[in-house]
């Protein structure tokens, strides 16, 4: 339980970081894009709809109708084979009367020690917005490469949330 706790500081700490402008700074090498063509890959489906009329990047995007609280598992993925680094989960989200707000979530899973997450809690939408470039970093010291990574958007509330444009980037440590 100290372990989380701590993971969980650690992850606290790097997204204060970055919204203070200082560690992970802009751009990035991009390791993974998910493309949102459809849901047949999306890992909730509860809520979730395809929208090829709504879109940051010309392919559609998933829509998220709630009517409160949520996660919404978008993928897992395993191989990502990075360490000695930041990884950022980059995602556009647009919102319409969402009443709460709706953010980010990344946890990295590491076998035989547990998951640790990060939130992008700095970059929390809420009400109606256009298309906004969102992102929470993880900070991986050298060692430390995570055997399988879960990409969430959680929802703290009621409306609708469109997200598209994942991509997973490497940003180094300093």
């Amino acid at each position: 339980m100290a372990k989380r706790a701590a993971a969980a500081l650690a992850a606290i700490a790097v997204v204060s970081a970055v919204s203070c402008g200082g560690g992970v700074g802009g751009g990035g090498t991009e390791i993974r894009r998910i493309g949102l063509d459809g849901i047949a890959d999306v890992i909730t489906k509860n809520g979730v709809a395809f929208d090829g009329d709504v879109t940051v990047d010309g392919r559609g995007s998933i829509r998220v109708a709630v009517d409160g609280p949520a996660t919404i598992r978008l993928a897992q993925l395993a191989d990502i084979d990075l360490e000695d680094a930041f990884l950022v989960y980059q995602a556009s989200l647009r919102t319409e009367r969402l009443e709460g707000e709706t953010y980010l979530e990344m946890f990295c899973v590491f076998d035989g020690r547990g998951e640790y997450y990060s939130r992008g809690l700095d970059h929390a939408l809420s009400g109606t917005n256009d298309w906004r470039t969102v992102s929470t970093p993880f900070r991986l010291r050298a060692g430390e490469n995570p055997d399988a990574v879960k990409l969430n958007l959680f929802v703290n509330g009621a409306g609708t949330v469109w997200i598209d444009d994942i991509r997973l980037l490497r940003r180094p440590l300093r």
